[in-house]
């Protein structure tokens, strides 16, 4: 049987140290074997020997995956916001920074901000500097995973099909991995809360609504990464009402943040910013509790269909408005529970999203730990070592 070095690595990636013995009865590998494959992942720094408690004896060399051996760094670009991270194999993070920052200045100048906050967070942490291996991002539209190029994105003027890979690998030569904000976001929740679910959406209402699906713990992009684009789905309520993709009656159109302010604006509430409605309605203001609550009511008819069809074990409501209170969730939840098929709702939680803000960050650091670790990525690695 032939055992390649990522197989033995992969032993490893759950965190418990193992002998070298223990991974050849594991592999079906001869000692010798499994030797030189650690030899060539500990030249990586990959892996490295675990202190092991004796319990007699000469005590066992135990070896273990080592998180610390590189840095990624995590990317997460709003349509208002921008979150830079560094991470380690883990995912844990290391350093990050956030600005107010628009996307739709264009990729330039936000790509720019881009490179500016990597050098400055490896700036921070110099013992990092040679050891970023991959850079993840997470843009707020539709993007060709395959090629990390965003696709007619309705916020983002300047944007369609730009070469965001290449252009921030003029500053950085290593792999970079671009996709949808809410897929990444979905990895992110997952990454740091979920391991062991399997079937997840996550849905960001914030300037937009989107979905991230994840179903067999595969993230689901559908054929051209459209796939979680709740946002664009026709509501009843909304019917006659226009969104800025051109159509009517879409959900974004009545329940996302611009909307909600609007109509707290319309009952005669002072709403200098759009984002002023999350802080009326902690404030307690009746107009703006209202209208969020509704909005929960208006996602959930959209989310009954989606549970039906896709059968999730956890529905995580992120993004801006979702820490406005208990109000979102509530309306979600009363819809959800009321028309989706018994079954399907059983076991279901909808549940705030407990990575917050570091969603977006995690998940992207995420999709690049996915491409470093690899299979293919690891036992290039360890030839070319």
């Amino acid at each position: 049987m032939s055992v390649r070095h990522s197989d033995v690595f992969d032993l490893l990636r759950d965190g418990e140290p193992r002998t070298r013995a223990q991974l050849a009865e594991l592999t079906g590998l001869a000692r010798s074997t499994v030797s030189a494959r650690l030899d060539a992942l500990m030249s990586l720094g990959l892996v490295v020997p675990y202190g092991g408690v004796s319990t007699g004896g000469r005590p066992p060399s135990l070896l273990a995956f080592n998180p610390s051996a590189r840095v990624v760094a995590g990317i997460d670009l709003g349509a208002t916001h921008a979150t830079a991270a560094l991470a380690d194999l883990d995912g844990r993070v290391l350093a990050e920074h956030t600005d107010r920052l628009d996307i739709a200045l264009g990729p330039d100048r936000v790509l720019g901000w881009v490179e500016q906050a990597i050098h400055r967070l490896l700036g921070e942490r110099p013992e990092d500097g040679r050891d970023l291996a991959a850079i993840g991002i997470g843009l707020p539209g539709p993007v060709e995973h395959s090629t990390g190029r965003a696709i007619n994105p309705p916020i983002m003027p300047g944007w369609d099909r730009y070469d965001v890979p290449g252009h921030v690998q003029r500053a950085f030569d290593v792999p970079v991995l671009v996709d949808n904000d809410v897929n990444v976001m979905a990895l992110g929740e997952r990454h740091a809360h979920l391991p062991d679910v399997d079937d997840v959406v996550f849905i960001k209402v914030g300037t937009g609504i989107g979905a991230g699906i994840i179903s067999g713990g595969v993230l689901q992009r559908g054929a051209q990464g459209t796939a979680g684009d709740l946002g664009h789905v026709f509501v009843a309520r909304g019917a006659e009402v226009s969104c800025r993709c051109g159509n009517q009656g879409c959900l974004e159109a009545i329940a996302a943040i611009p909307a909600l302010a609007a109509r707290v604006r319309d009952a005669g509430v002072e709403v200098s910013h759009d984002h002023e409605v999350v802080a009326l309605v902690r404030g307690g203001n009746p107009h703006a509790v209202q209208a969020v609550r509704q909005a929960g009511r208006d996602l959930g008819e959209v989310l009954a269909a989606l549970v039906n069809l896709v059968n999730p074990s956890v529905i995580v409501i992120g993004g801006s408005l979702a820490v406005a209170g208990e109000g979102l969730i509530a309306g979600i939840r009363e819809i959800v529970y009321q028309r989706s098929l018994p079954l399907a709702t059983e076991h279901l939680s909808v549940v705030p999203s407990r990575a917050g803000g570091l969603a977006g960050v995690t998940g992207a650091a995420a999709l690049a730990i996915a491409h470093v670790l690899s299979p293919d990525a690891i036992d290039h690695a360890a030839v070319a070592e």
